[in-house]
């Protein structure tokens, strides 16, 4: 155990975090994403949602100052009458730890978020069963 670290950082995205450079995409998936098939890198964070793996994960890790969004949201689907609280949740724990607040945060339409999702260092796989619970976050640099 080290102090400081949330109990849900387990060793192994502990060791992610730290290998990721200024840049690098991390994806914190819900348990719809097809995160298995896409990932280059994959964690497995079962029993947690994606708004506790993502405020566990911001105590440790910045975003990236140098872009306008380093946060991206799914874009709801059109026709797609789910209900996305969640993704307010989301831009709540962002508030939290960037002052741009939800300007920070852009929203990618499925199909390009996907595609953003493969180029990603790694993909964090949550239980979320929450809709639209995905995110993509970019690390930004320690000053």
């Amino acid at each position: 155990m080290l102090k400081g670290i949330p109990d849900l950082i387990s060793p192994e995205l502990l060791k992610i975090l730290h290998e990721m450079g200024h840049g690098d995409d991390l994806v914190i998936g819900d348990c719809n994403f097809p995160a298995a098939s896409n990932a280059k890198r994959l964690i497995r964070c079962d029993g947690h949602g994606s708004v506790d793996v993502l405020d566990a994960i911001l105590k440790l890790f910045p975003l990236d100052e140098y872009v306008e969004c380093p946060v991206s949201l799914m874009e709801l689907v059109p026709g797609d009458d789910a209900v996305t609280e969640i993704q307010d949740d989301i831009k709540n724990i962002v508030c939290k730890y960037d002052d741009r607040r939800e300007k920070a945060v852009e929203y990618v339409e499925r199909f390009d978020f996907y595609e953003k999702a493969r180029n990603a260092y790694a993909i964090v796989a949550t239980t979320e069963r929450k809709l639209y619970g995905c995110l993509i976050i970019k690390k930004g640099v320690i000053k």
